[in-house]
């Protein structure tokens, strides 16, 4: 980012980061950089752009050892969360980064994500000689967390992600000290898979008290609509009252797919665990264990678009595809 005429923050070139951090030149690895056409705020980030990132990432996959995404902070979650999906059986890190102030000014924390992140994505086991963070991940403040864990919890510091359902895969401090326990394993060379199918016929529904029977409606009733993420409160827990429940089974009948999540930011759905949450097992809601709603939103999005039937649609949603759930 930077600043345009106006003093307002704004998308800038890669090449004019080059400019302002010369360092990248003397960096000891082979750096190429591909930089968007038109580059945009990622307020603005569609799934369109996600199958951008996934074509970059195919067709050079071969050549490199590993990948850093320039990405906005604001969605950053969201997109590395879709590409945890889109990318399947990874043996390379594919490393968002990014910055709270502009590289420009003199405080600015994009050098060390930057570089960091370049030294994570190009790091190797002295053994195996294969890559030590195999998967899609964030880097940001000291921190490599994976993708589809993290949250933004902050826009005016610098520690602007959190993971608060799982551990950092790697703190960054004088050493870089991997977590190897909780970084997931490469599989066989020559097995990654890359999708470009999404079905974005899904939306959010979160819970507060005094919502209407109309609003629950009229987002649940949308035409064509296929999957809900709906944020719960608590261990997964919903209002009981007749029409809240109805709403809920008229749309599982008409074969919608509604995924539980908690509000809390360290939440784990239980359902079942309180009688509040036992009638939404019932009417076929699928507990979303500890998922962040940008995980839960895009794989929604991901596993409606795969060929499959009703029971194996809603096993998917169930079962942890990325290590974006921790199973009950």
């Amino acid at each position: 980012m930077s600043y345009n005429r106006r003093g307002e923050m704004a998308p800038m070139e890669f090449s004019s980061m080059l400019e302002l951090m010369p360092e990248l030149l003397q960096f000891n690895v082979r750096l190429t950089v591909r930089s968007l056409a038109h580059p945009i705020d990622s307020s603005n980030v569609m799934p369109a752009d996600w199958f951008t990132l996934v074509d970059i990432i195919r067709e050079n996959y071969a050549e490199y050892d590993g990948f850093v995404v320039l990405h906005g902070t604001d969605t950053m979650a969201y997109s590395a969360s879709a590409l945890s999906f889109l990318l399947e059986n990874l043996t390379k890190p594919v490393i968002f980064t990014g910055a709270q102030l502009p590289v420009g000014k003199v405080r600015t924390d994009a050098r060390k994500n930057l570089l960091t992140a370049l030294e994570l994505a190009a790091a190797r086991d002295a053994q195996t000689g294969r890559a030590r963070v195999p998967e899609v991940s964030i880097f940001f403040h000291n921190v490599l967390l994976r993708g589809n864990r993290a949250k933004k919890v902050e826009s005016g510091h610098f520690n602007a992600f959190k993971s608060e359902n799982y551990p950092p895969l790697v703190r960054a401090g004088i050493d870089l000290e991997y977590n190897q326990a909780f970084i997931r394993t490469a599989v066989p060379p020559g097995l990654p898979l890359f999708h470009r199918e999404l079905d974005d016929r899904v939306t959010i529904l979160k819970l507060y008290p005094g919502i209407a029977e109309r609003m629950v409606r009229g987002i649940l009733e949308v035409d064509d609509l296929r999957g809900c993420v709906l944020e719960t409160y608590g261990a997964g827990n919903a209002p009981t009252a007749p029409w809240f429940t109805r709403a809920l089974r008229d749309s599982t009948d008409r074969g919608l797919h509604i995924l539980n999540v908690s509000q809390c930011d360290e939440g784990h759905v239980q359902q079942g665990r309180y009688e509040t949450s036992a009638h939404l097992r019932d009417l076929g809601v699928i507990g979303g264990e500890d998922i962040t709603t940008e995980a839960a939103i895009t794989k929604l999005m991901y596993v409606l678009a795969q060929p499959l039937s009703e029971a194996e649609t809603a096993a998917g949603l169930a079962r942890d595809l990325r290590g974006e759930i921790t199973p009950g």
